[in-house]
């Protein structure tokens, strides 16, 4: 069970292919869903991946390939070392905010009401204290958006691709979109911008209007296969590929536990785990397939807040 938790956020740069396999649907190669909202997920296995292929890259001394063995467990499959866990575990990346079209300043940041419900519970598990409440819509003709000058809205009214809605503001909308751009956003100086729109574009949709966006709005790219000989494209070389757009901010809870080893020189617990994963934060990383068309690059951030577990209530929380 783990004894410490933190926040990872990834915010997509280029877009992003979390691959399911493939589907008898009109997408040959979706995305990652949940099964029973839709909304794109990136599996907790890939997430995992991604990070220890980033500190392998990073760090080729035997010290840190000790500590990356003793964080994400041994690379020996089938040997003597291969018994023993893993010293941190990722949950899934939810979708927290999500890039929506807009008539007005480009796009809109789009969230909802279950997904914000779900994310404060998470944030419970690493003990981060959240002072603002969720707002829900009154309606489904209504979105509700941040006080003071919406750079998305004109006269009451937002339209997000096709679609028309109310707007309302929110004094509530308003303290989530300055935590976000505070606590959740990159904070690089080229962020600068970015952290500033999401103050003044940050919409909470009705939930079956984020579930209707998440599902539709998605890029999908039509792509080929070409005979190198012929120089044509291969017969059945057409095939439909999708991603989730640049822009969308996902999220991940990061636990962690002492290491299993009774040699614990280079990581001697949970704190130490938790601060050499760390070495990730505010750097970039390439999660999910199609690395060499540039998809999948997320910058990475930290919460600053961790949960410490009760004595004598270790792992709670975790159920």
């Amino acid at each position: 069970m783990f004894k410490k938790a933190t926040l990872m956020f990834l915010y997509a740069e280029t877009s992003l292919h979390a691959g399911s396999g493939t589907s008898l649907g009109v997408v040959d190669l979706p995305i990652q869903r949940e099964k029973y909202t839709d909304f794109p997920v990136v599996q907790a296995s890939g997430l995992k991946g991604a990070v220890r292929e980033w500190f392998e890259f990073k760090f080729t001394d035997n010290a840190n390939r000790r500590k990356i063995e003793l964080a994400f467990g041994p690379d020996k499959i089938g040997s003597e070392e291969s018994g023993y866990a893993a010293a941190v575990t990722f949950t899934d990346a939810r979708i927290l905010l999500f890039p929506v079209r807009s008539l007005k300043g480009i796009f809109a940041y789009c969230t909802s009401p279950t997904v914000l419900e779900r994310f404060r519970r998470d944030a419970q598990i690493a003990g981060v204290t959240l002072d603002w409440t969720v707002p829900t819509p009154p309606n489904d003709q209504t979105v509700l958006g941040v006080q003071g000058g919406s750079d998305v809205a004109a006269d009451d009214q937002v339209l997000l691709e096709e679609y028309a809605f109310g707007f309302q503001a929110n004094a509530d909308v308003t303290k989530i979109a300055e935590w976000l751009s505070h606590a959740a956003f990159p904070n690089g100086s080229e962020y600068h911008f970015w952290r500033d729109k999401v103050k003044k574009s940050l919409l909470v949709l009705p939930d079956n209007a984020f579930r209707d966006f998440v599902k539709l709005s998605t890029e999908v790219q039509a792509r080929i296969k070409i005979d190198n000989d012929k120089r044509t494209v291969v017969k059945g070389g057409l095939f439909y590929e999708e991603a989730l757009l640049p822009d969308s901010l996902l999220y991940s809870v990061v636990l962690a536990h002492d290491p299993v080893k009774d040699d614990r020189a280079e990581l001697a617990d949970a704190d130490a785990v938790l601060e050499f994963l760390r070495g990730i934060d505010r750097k970039r990383l390439q999660l999910g397939g199609d690395a060499t068309i540039g998809r999948g690059i997320v910058s990475v951030r930290f919460h600053t807040q961790e949960k410490q577990a009760e004595p004598g209530k270790e792992g709670q929380g975790n159920g």
